[in-house]
Order: structure tokens, then sequence, then C-alpha cells
């Protein structure tokens, strides 16, 4: 059998997973049995898992998550007020394709910004779009942007996600410009893209933070009316591991 030309051929066509796969079967003596109906078989879902897997790591490499949190490393039983039922849902792509949005509130270290990339991590595993930014840097990289001409791309970049992480919001007040910029994003995104929001502060603080009762109302508006709200509480899971090492 022609083994090493069909494995090149294969490759030159891109079908990296079926070339693996061909070359693993005519290796394997037990292989000869098959039928060629179960080596084609074998060979289409290699090749189909080799794509997935490509997709899953372009689409991890464009979310920047912050943690390489994955959904099976949750620990639900951490005493954190994280309810099983509803964060299993939201490890399910329904309520993004709805674009609704999330509001992980708690204290520092409780493992907000964890949870928020592991809920992102597996909405790149389910196929959607993923984009995580922490608060200040967004407004500070859409400052930079539109002072170099870079502010539309950015801003379509923005809105195009279907998740959308922002996290650390609220350590500090928004002058006019983010203001601005926030309701911007919200609204190109409002009715097509969900969004992450990780906070330390109460919702019910909100508006001093944002500064402006009009903008205020307009970017509470749009962020919290269709919100699952996961408000996380107990010990800094930082200071927890720091003390068992």
């Amino acid at each position: 059998m022609l083994t090493h030309p069909t494995v090149e051929r294969l490759q030159e066509l891109g079908l990296r997973g079926a070339a693996k796969a061909f070359s693993e079967l005519t290796q394997n003596p037990e292989a000869a049995a098959l039928s060629h109906a179960e080596w084609l078989g074998l060979i289409s879902e290699s090749e189909n898992s080799h794509r997935q897997d490509r997709r899953l790591q372009a689409r991890l490499r464009y979310a920047h998550l912050r943690h390489p949190a994955a959904p099976e490393d949750i620990d639900w039983r951490a005493a954190r007020g994280l309810d099983r039922a509803l964060g299993m849902s939201l490890l399910q792509t329904g309520w993004i394709d709805r674009a609704e949005n999330l509001i992980l509130s708690g204290p520092t270290g409780v493992g907000k910004s964890w949870l928020a990339c592991a809920i992102g991590h597996q909405a790149c595993r389910n196929n959607r779009s993923v984009l995580y930014k922490r608060a200040s840097k967004l407004f500070a990289d859409l400052a930079l942007a539109k002072a170099d001409g870079r502010y539309p791309r950015v801003m379509r970049a923005l809105g195009g996600v279907k998740l959308l992480i922002i996290d650390d919001w609220g350590l500090e007040p928004l002058n006019a410009q983010a203001r601005h910029d926030l309701l911007e994003i919200l609204e190109e995104r409002y009715g097509c893209g969900a969004a992450i929001i990780t906070t330390q502060v109460p919702i019910d603080r909100w508006h001093e933070l944002i500064g402006d009762p009009t903008y205020a109302d307009a970017i509470l508006d749009r962020l919290v009316h269709n919100a699952h709200k996961l408000d996380l509480s107990g010990d800094s899971l930082r200071r927890q591991a720091a003390s068992a090492s």
C-alpha cells in the first residue's frame, strides 16, 4: 500500500487529522480486518476532531482569558454561595444565544474572575466567540485606539463577539469618555451579544460609579434588566491556597 504518498497528499489537501489517522491505521495490524467503510469512518472522524480542536484553540487564543479555567474544575462544594443548578445552566449556551447578561459579584478572592473564565472557556467549546477584558485595560485601550485611529475597528470587535467578559468592574469611577464608551459598547451589543460582568461593588452603588445619572440609567437599563445575578461569598480562595501551601 502506498502509505507515504497518501499521507503526503492528505497533508497537501490540509487534511492533517485524516493523514494522522491513516498513518496510524496502516501501522495497526488489527486495522486489516476493518472494512473500507470503517476505515473511512475512522479517518473522517479523526479529521473532524482535528478541525474542532483547531477551531477551539483559535477561539481560546482570541478570547485571551485571564485564567486557564475549565468548567470541569469548578468546585461546587466550596462554601461561597455558588448554586450548582444555576452554574450548570450558565455553562450552556442558551442565555448567550438569547443575549442575556451575567453579573458575578462578591468580595475579592472568591473566584469571580476564575468562574467567568471557566464559563468563557465552555462557550468557546460550544463554538461561541468570546473576548475577555479587564475593565481598567478596556477603557485604556479604547482611549489609545481613539488617539491612533483604531477606535472603530476596536469597537466592532467588542460589539461582534457573542460573549464579552468585563472583569473587575467598578474598581474606580468612570470618567466622561469611559461612560460614553461603555454605553456605546452596550448599545452595539444589545439584543445580539451577551456579557459577563465581575465586580466587588453591589449593583445599587453603580450609579455613583458611573457618575452621570443619565448615562447611569441608560447603562443599567441595557446591562441589568435581563441579567442573571450570582453573588459569591466566603473567604478568599487565594488566602486559603496560601495557607495550605
